[in-house]
């Protein structure tokens, strides 16, 4: 039995070539183009399975939230059980195809689009995404009854490239990767007008999945809805949103070397939670975009999120100490936005915030630094050159 390595180049004939390797009995892994990391780490990572994870499995690279590699390795089984729970959850029956438009390396992309097509015998269309628009453009005016998987940094593209122009044949929009694009609700509707648009919730531990809701079952961004069947939730004593699920993730490897999940460990996510009264979950932000700055808790996620009500574009923020050392934040636009809209932009924290939430900065970019899965390159935002400073505030 031989290990097995695929790289994505976003072709069609990667297709039959994962297909294969699904259906072969060895394990393998499925990497990124360009992903920055070695192959020989990542046969490395392969290597040091043990022998019971050698066939079944298959690995798919992320960085998280620590921008360093880590191999996570799921049981094939399980993620086509999850595949299956989805389907219901989904309602997806009457979905006829899936429209590609995020790499299939991303864990997302991969078990929602790819592996349940493959389990329900259902068309997946092949594109590249944003990068090759006029090719996604003509994918979405020939569906029937298709399903579209996007993260919040790809909606403002769609007025950007395509204009008002709508895609009645879709009928199903998942968002996840972050933030779901609550107050963007109107336009996504507009784009597509006969979609039930969902939020979802997981990390690649959790191979991906482990909330969902309907849009229209929530008020805000934050509520990410009931964890599925099969999935339990907690909080830690550090208010971080743990999980146990039958789908997850059995093992990874980073540079600490290779680390295998026990069947009743309580699973990380780096995300701050909490339960409703509901019964749905609420983030407040990562670990690492909540902090306190002259004593008030600040959720970076929460801040953007009422911006993103009030302006037309993207937005994004990073955290940076002001003159005295104390904790605060730069909020960057994208596009450029005009002076009407930074003073509405302003308004939203005079009537909405107490001046500790306020930015230290408002800067503008063209365009928001993405990674490889269409997410915000949170860490790439602090050195984006050529960023416009709109407004500074007075300390």
């Amino acid at each position: 039995m031989g290990r097995q390595l695929l790289v994505e180049r976003h072709e069609p004939a990667d297709l039959g070539a994962l297909d294969e390797a699904w259906s072969g009995a060895a394990t393998f892994a499925f990497l990124p183009e360009k992903s920055g990391v070695p192959e020989s780490w990542v046969l490395g990572a392969l290597d040091a399975l043990p022998d019971d994870l050698r066939t079944g499995h298959f690995a798919l690279l992320t960085s998280g939230s620590t921008g360093r590699p880590k191999l996570v390795v799921g049981a094939k089984r399980r993620s086509e059980a999850l595949v299956r729970v989805l389907h219901a959850a989904q309602e997806s029956e009457p979905v006829a195809e899936t429209i590609l438009a995020l790499p299939l390396t991303y864990c997302y992309a991969f078990v929602n689009q790819w592996l349940w097509g493959r389990v329900f015998r259902r068309r997946l269309v092949h594109t590249r995404g944003f990068a090759h628009a006029d090719e996604l453009r003509g994918a979405l005016c020939s569906a029937r009854d298709a399903m579209l998987c996007l993260v919040r940094i790809q909606l403002p593209l769609f007025s950007e490239i395509f204009g008002d122009e709508q895609f009645p044949g879709v009928i199903r929009v998942h968002f996840a990767g972050g933030a779901f694009p609550q107050a963007q609700l109107a336009q996504v509707r507009r784009t597509f007008p006969n979609a039930l648009v969902f939020n979802n919730y997981g990390c690649a531990e959790a191979m991906p999945r482990l909330t969902l809701r309907r849009a229209e079952d929530g008020a805000d961004a934050a509520d990410i809805g009931a964890p599925l069947d099969g999935v339990d939730l907690r909080t830690s004593s550090e208010g971080e949103l743990q999980f146990r699920s039958r789908y997850g993730a059995v093992a990874f490897f980073d540079e600490s070397g290779f680390h295998r999940f026990r069947d009743d460990e309580w699973i990380g996510t780096g995300d701050l939670g909490a339960r409703d009264a509901s019964g749905h979950w609420r983030l407040s932000g990562r670990m690492s975009e909540v902090f306190k700055r002259y004593g008030e808790k600040i959720s970076l996620p929460q801040v953007t999120e009422s911006v993103l009500r009030e302006w037309r574009g993207a937005a994004a923020a990073y955290r940076e100490r002001d003159r005295s050392g104390e904790e605060g934040h730069v909020l960057v636009l994208a596009p450029h936005p005009t002076g009407d809209e930074v003073r509405r932009v302003l308004q939203t924290f005079r009537s909405g915030w107490s001046r500790a939430h306020w930015p230290l900065r408002i800067e503008s970019t063209e365009r928001l630094p993405a990674l490889a899965n269409g997410k915000v390159d949170t860490a790439a935002l602090a050195a984006l050159p050529e960023k416009v400073v709109q407004w500074r505030q007075r300390l």
